[in-house]
């Protein structure tokens, strides 16, 4: 069955970098777009960026974290990343990998991240 496995939450400064990875297993990874999303304290879940299939998958960020994060994909490693640089309070959120895969939408459990001084 379908399994993503969040890592790499945790509790940083202002201004400092985190790197997100999601495991992916269930499913042949390399032909879906993958998809980071996060749900801020007492806010609804909001997409942060996607990308899509293939090697050169074409990117997606939305506007609050454009410039800052990079997403990006290991087809081999069946993993997608997300590298957060220059992050701020707003940022501290529940992130969750999903994908989307013959009418279904899965989710991994969720890391958490805090930015916080």
């Amino acid at each position: 069955q379908v399994q993503l496995v969040e890592s790499g939450g945790g509790l940083v400064q202002p201004g400092g970098s985190l790197r997100l990875s999601c495991a992916a297993s269930g499913f042949i990874f390399s032909v879906y777009t993958m998809t980071w999303y996060r749900q801020p304290p007492g806010k609804e879940r909001e997409l942060v960026a996607s990308i899509s299939r293939g090697g050169g998958g074409t990117t997606n960020y939305a506007d609050s974290v454009k410039g800052r994060f990079t997403i990006s994909r290991d087809n081999a490693k069946n993993t997608v990343y997300l590298q957060m640089n220059s992050l701020k309070s707003d940022d501290t959120a529940v992130y969750y990998c999903n994908v989307n895969r013959t009418g279904a939408r899965y989710w991994g459990q969720g890391t958490q991240v805090t930015i916080s001084s």
